[in-house]
């Protein structure tokens, strides 16, 4: 396992990445769930920690990487930050959380956490996604936001956000078209 590979398209709709953490699990746990932290490398929001809690993370990718630009194509129109809202669907602290995405077509995203000696293995699988489009943007969102996750748990420079979203959006677009050449 490299912590660079591509996610896997394991089923229609559904990418899976596999990432080697520097752990203790507890460590790891509290940048899934804890704001701040989360803030870090993905969104900040609260989260009800518990099965049907609220989820509301607020997309500030502007703080990631200071000083990059952000391509026009991600702009909002009104200027403010992207926000997602869900549903917790499965809370077992520390190794397992999931959740529902209710305004990315009910989108289901899990984090599963393994102790791997010093070390966390991460198995996130974001399901359910119903579209081309979709499928292109989480595969390159997720590859990047856990490259900054990376950074921040090893205490190294930040990789540059939007440089490599763009990159990984191209290079997912054209394993899609290998993997699912019908996917509309």
């Amino acid at each position: 396992m490299n912590n660079n590979d591509y996610g896997q398209y394991t089923q229609r709709g559904e990418v899976q990445f596999t990432r080697l953490l520097p752990g203790p699990i507890e460590r790891v746990w509290t940048y899934i769930t804890d704001s701040e932290k989360r803030g870090t490398w993905l969104a900040k929001g609260p989260m009800d920690l518990r099965k049907g809690g609220a989820v509301h993370l607020t997309f500030h990718h502007a703080d990631l990487t200071p000083g990059e630009e952000m391509p026009e194509e991600y702009r909002r129109s009104d200027g403010k930050p992207y926000e997602m809202k869900g549903t917790i669907l499965r809370c077992e602290p520390p190794r397992l959380l999931s959740f529902q995405w209710t305004n990315a077509e009910d989108s289901e995203v899990t984090f599963d956490l393994t102790e791997r000696g010093t070390h966390v293995q991460l198995v996130l699988t974001h399901r359910r996604l119903v579209s081309r489009d979709l499928i292109e943007s989480v595969s390159g969102g997720w590859h990047t936001h856990l490259a900054v996750l990376i950074a921040q748990l090893n205490g190294t420079p930040t990789p540059p956000f939007w440089s490599t979203k763009v990159r990984l959006d191209g290079e997912y677009n054209d394993r899609l078209k290998s993997a699912f050449p019908d996917l509309k």
